[in-house]
């Protein structure tokens, strides 16, 4: 008898979606350029958008393209490469937990009927989905279980690409014609541009005006609580992190962390650094650097000094630790290590830039309220 995936896979790709010819596009409607995302584009047609991608690891000169045409009408003619998807989607797989943000807030969680890592995910709907087999875990430790994923039947598969094959979705699933949507919002280098990638997220769904929506209020309350944290007085020094695995990453001088400290009146130690990416140093670099900093944020998965400490006993020669001035974005981590920083605070950078505000510059008289954020006691 032959495989069940063989059985399927040729109907299966027949209902996903396919890769059409070229041709001269009619002209685009006009479309407003995202306002903080550098990494995507979307232009509207009279029959069908059309979403392109740049700025992902490994990629060709060429952008990623994806061609969105509602379901029953005809396909219009599209430029070679571009992936067909029909929408409105209704079965959607997410590769990663921080799809799971977008889709709450546009009100799509519902469509979700398969998942990566399901143990990081945070949101209590959706964990509940899960324990009730409405959602289907889509892998078996890092490796994708393809028999699954086929049997599911999604019209669209959100992921990314890093560029490390132990945690990318194979090349042969990327390649096919499965509807595998890649995304790179977090190769985007402001918290209110990997936010907007909300507009993208939703074009899928035809949810537009909720994204717009969301997205504009999040950008306006950001905006606001930066102006009044960039006049202040008194900037902190601060620095990132913990040793993982042998080295300590601390974030780039162009990263959106960095963007964040400096939006909340930070001086982050390692901006004059002109990377977005992690920055690997041993213990003593970073000590060096940031033995007399004022705050320290982020140090990995601790929750307490006393864990902190426990890992490496010069930690508590760090000011920061000294002054009890340490803060990790812990406050929402689950029991099986789900956070939703990574979900929610995604999608509403304003939510922690002020808890960032108020790390940086807490009011006399008023008690620390965090959303995302807790001190190490």
């Amino acid at each position: 008898m032959r495989p069940l995936v063989q059985l399927l896979y040729p109907s299966l790709l027949a209902l996903a979606a396919i890769t059409a010819s070229p041709m001269v596009l009619h002209a685009a409607q006009p479309a407003p350029n995202p306002q903080y995302a550098k990494n995507f584009s979307i232009q509207e047609y009279p029959t069908h958008k059309l979403l392109s991608i740049s700025g992902l690891p490994s990629q060709s000169k060429q952008p990623w393209q994806f061609a969105l045409v509602p379901k029953g009408h005809a396909v219009p003619e599209i430029p070679l490469g571009a992936k067909l998807i029909r929408t409105p989607v209704e079965r959607v797989v997410v590769m990663e937990t921080v799809y799971i943000g977008y889709l709450e807030a546009i009100n799509q969680l519902p469509t979700i009927v398969g998942a990566g890592t399901v143990d990081f995910i945070s949101n209590p709907e959706v964990r509940q989905r899960i324990r009730n087999n409405e959602i289907q875990s889509v892998q078996v430790g890092q490796e994708l279980d393809i028999e699954r994923l086929l049997l599911l039947q999604p019209d669209l598969i959100l992921t990314s690409i890093s560029g490390d094959p132990t945690f990318d979705i194979p090349a042969k699933i990327l390649r096919s014609d499965l509807p595998v949507v890649l995304t790179a919002g977090y190769m985007e280098a402001h918290p209110l541009a990997r936010a907007e990638w909300i507009k993208f997220i939703a074009a899928f769904f035809d949810a537009d005006a909720e994204a717009h929506a969301t997205f504009q209020t999040t950008a306006n309350r950001y905006e606001a609580l930066r102006q009044t944290a960039i006049n202040r007085a008194t900037r902190p020094t601060v620095f990132c992190g913990a040793p993982y695995s042998g080295a300590w990453y601390v974030p780039g001088g162009e990263s959106y962390m960095a963007q964040a400290i400096k939006d909340a009146g930070g001086d982050y130690l390692w901006a004059d650094h002109p990377q977005q990416g992690a920055i690997p140093l041993d213990t003593e670099r970073v000590f060096f650097k940031a033995a007399l900093a004022d705050i320290w944020l982020d140090p990995s998965h601790y929750r307490s000094l006393d864990e902190l400490f426990a890992a490496d006993n010069r930690f508590r020669k760090f000011r920061a630790a000294q002054n009890g001035s340490v803060y990790n974005n812990t406050k929402q981590v689950g029991t099986k290590g789900g956070n939703a920083i990574w979900e929610r605070g995604i999608v509403h950078p304003d939510k922690v830039l002020e808890d960032l505000i108020q790390i940086f510059h807490p009011a006399s008289n008023s008690p620390q309220n965090f959303s995302f954020y807790e001190k190490l006691n």
